[in-house]
């Protein structure tokens, strides 16, 4: 895989809150796509590259369920968090406006789960004219076999999978 121009492009960190990082996952637990993601998050801050996180948040309650923050230490002061009410992160979210006022035109996408956050912002992400990354290995599903699918079957139509140490930053501003 090509280095890419972290001038253009983001990492996008999916649903990584305490309360569903907690959950019984696979291919891979929680704990791991944490660590995967947050090897990405160092490579890409060290590269003046953005992060940008996505939360959901259950509509039409009058508070969120315990453990609905993001995980303590993965985000950084400054960083975008955009807050969404749908499986996807771009529907009413004002994250392509976050984006394109970064510049952005290549999102690495990483977080949970496989099939519905992290696929529903790519279909979106890909609708809007974005390149896309898939770092495989910095997510999970609530079963291996809806994230085999959608690493399988639909993310190599919608752009590249990688591994996490594949995925690299060239320094081009």
């Amino acid at each position: 895989m090509p280095s890419l121009d972290p001038g253009r492009t983001a990492l996008l960190l999916v649903d990584l809150m305490e309360r569903i990082v907690a959950l019984p996952l696979a291919p891979r637990p929680g704990t791991d796509v944490l660590a995967a993601a947050g090897r990405l998050a160092t490579a890409f801050r060290a590269a003046g590259a953005p992060v940008v996180h996505l939360r959901v948040e259950r509509p039409g309650v009058p508070a969120q369920p315990p453990g609905s923050d993001l995980v303590p230490d993965l985000l950084r002061a400054g960083e975008p968090v955009v807050v969404k009410r749908t499986i996807g992160g771009f529907q009413d979210t004002g994250l392509h406006e976050v984006l394109t006022g970064l510049g952005v035109r290549t999102l690495v996408l990483a977080g949970i789960a496989t099939n519905l956050g992290v696929e529903s912002t790519a279909r979106a992400a890909a609708d809007l004219g974005y390149e896309l990354v898939f770092a495989e290995d910095a997510m999970t599903a609530l079963t291996a076999d809806e994230h085999r699918a959608s690493v399988g079957l639909d993310f190599p139509r919608l752009g590249t999978v990688a591994t996490v140490p594949a995925i690299t930053l060239d320094g081009r501003g």
